[in-house]
C-alpha cells in the first residue's frame, strides 16, 4: 500500500522556522514518521473543536499533533506544542 502524503499547516511551518536548525531537521525527519502507519506512532489522542480526532506524539519535547485521513491517505500536522 502506498504511504499516506504529509501535509503541513502553514502555522506550523512558521513555528519551525524560529526553532534552531538543528531541532528543525531533527523534527523534519519525525514529521515523514507517520507517513507509513501513522496510527501506530500516536502516543495520544484527543478530540479537536471540531469533534475530529486528533492524535500526538512527542519528540525533542515537542508534541507534534496531526490528524490522520484515512478516506484521502493524508497525514495533516496540525500544531506543534512544548511536551511539559
Amino acid at each position: 500500500m502506498k504511504p499516506y502524503r504529509l501535509f503541513v499547516d502553514w502555522e506550523v511551518v512558521e513555528q519551525l522556522s524560529r526553532l534552531p536548525i538543528r531541532l528543525r531537521r531533527s523534527l523534519r525527519n519525525e514529521f515523514l514518521r507517520p507517513k507509513e502507519f501513522p496510527d501506530a506512532i500516536s502516543e495520544f489522542e484527543e478530540r479537536g473543536e471540531e469533534g475530529r480526532l486528533l492524535n500526538r506524539f512527542i519528540c525533542y519535547g515537542i508534541a507534534v499533533h496531526y490528524w490522520i485521513d484515512f478516506a484521502d491517505r493524508h497525514v495533516k500536522v496540525l500544531g506543534l506544542t512544548r511536551a511539559d
